[in-house]
């Protein structure tokens, strides 16, 4: 029986000592993954800026004086390179981003024909494009396309602090149209909009009682651009991202959890209690569509010192919970457990 989310529950998980939080996260973790293995991902940006949509946080939107270079839909040519480098480097899955509201059925044939090379050098692929419509879905799906993102961002509650041009209500059913044409989802949210802890928790409700939940999660740290509205925020601290994850991996046990954006701006401590706590998948690579990222050498290093390796394959998870008397117990025992 699937566990359906209350936000007072989640509530409590946040009201909880952290390492009593990364003691039961560490526990669901390795119940499902193996610790030292690491999903390695390339994101790259096909199509750069002159979006419509008033996203606070993004350097794209036409609506923002950013600085940022406009960029036409790349060639495919010019993809094949970038992807080829990204699986030299160790990334198993290549994902592509355009700055579209929602894609015109004109340039499905384009992205079709992405997808299918992309695949034949033996890599994942994700994209991003907006806003779909169920033929536009259908379409990626034949095409071969392994995951689409689409991220909530934030709590629907907060949400229209944050974006006015989409409707919360909008992004759902872009996922709804995603899983029914049976791809899988790529969906997340960003800390440190200026939501309060229960919009963080709302926001995790909204993943996790999903009908399945996102395959992949990515968990982005704000990264503060100059020109856009949010670009004097306050800092989130370190210890309330590290028990975002957590609580992620605790209430989402199955799906991979992604250190994505502001990486750049975690030490190496902050990043191993990330690990620690449940992540288990990162972007290689100097830019994610037009934020900076961490050094690739670095995280060689990181990795290195963790004892953690890339991951290439998919290993299929046990698909119950084993307590510390070796008894199995079913996903709702093990949420009730956790939660006394």
């Amino acid at each position: 029986m699937k566990q359906i989310w209350k936000i007072k529950q989640v509530e409590k998980l946040f009201n909880k000592p952290l390492i009593n939080l990364i003691f039961k996260a560490q526990q669901v973790h390795r119940r499902h993954f193996d610790p030292l293995l690491i999903q390695i991902s390339t994101l790259l940006s096909i199509k750069t800026g002159n979006c419509p949509e008033d996203c606070k946080y993004c350097s794209q939107s036409i609506r923002y004086k950013t600085g940022l270079k406009y960029q036409s839909l790349m060639k495919v040519k010019e993809i094949l390179i970038a992807a080829h480098q990204a699986k030299a480097s160790g990334s198993s899955r290549f994902c592509m981003g355009a700055a579209w509201k929602n894609i015109n059925d004109r340039d499905i044939p384009y992205i079709k024909k992405i997808i299918k090379e992309v695949k034949a050098i033996g890599m994942e692929t994700c994209m991003t494009l907006g806003s779909l419509t169920n033929s536009q879905a259908q379409h990626l799906a034949k095409a071969g396309l392994d995951f689409y993102n689409h991220n909530l961002d934030t709590s629907p509650e907060f949400y229209n602090k944050i974006v006015t041009t989409r409707k919360y209500e909008e992004r759902l059913e872009t996922l709804n149209k995603v899983r029914n044409a049976g791809i899988k989802i790529c969906s997340g949210g960003i800390l440190g909009l200026g939501e309060t802890v229960k919009d963080r928790a709302s926001l995790l409700i909204q993943l996790a009682n999903l009908p399945k939940p996102p395959e992949s999660i990515p968990i982005n740290m704000l990264v503060k651009v100059k020109g856009t509205p949010l670009e004097n925020n306050k800092n989130i601290e370190p210890f309330e991202f590290i028990k975002t994850i957590a609580i992620t991996r605790i209430m989402i046990p199955k799906s991979y959890i992604r250190l994505s954006a502001g990486r750049d701006r975690m030490n190496e401590q902050t990043q191993a209690m990330c690990f620690i706590a449940g992540a288990n998948s990162i972007f290689y690579g100097c830019k994610l569509l037009t934020a900076p990222n961490s050094n690739e050498k670095k995280d060689i290093m990181l990795l290195n010192k963790l004892g953690l390796k890339a991951e290439h394959n998919n290993i299929k998870k046990n698909e119950n919970y084993i307590n510390t008397k070796n008894q199995v117990l079913t996903n709702e025992q093990f949420y009730d457990a956790t939660l006394q």
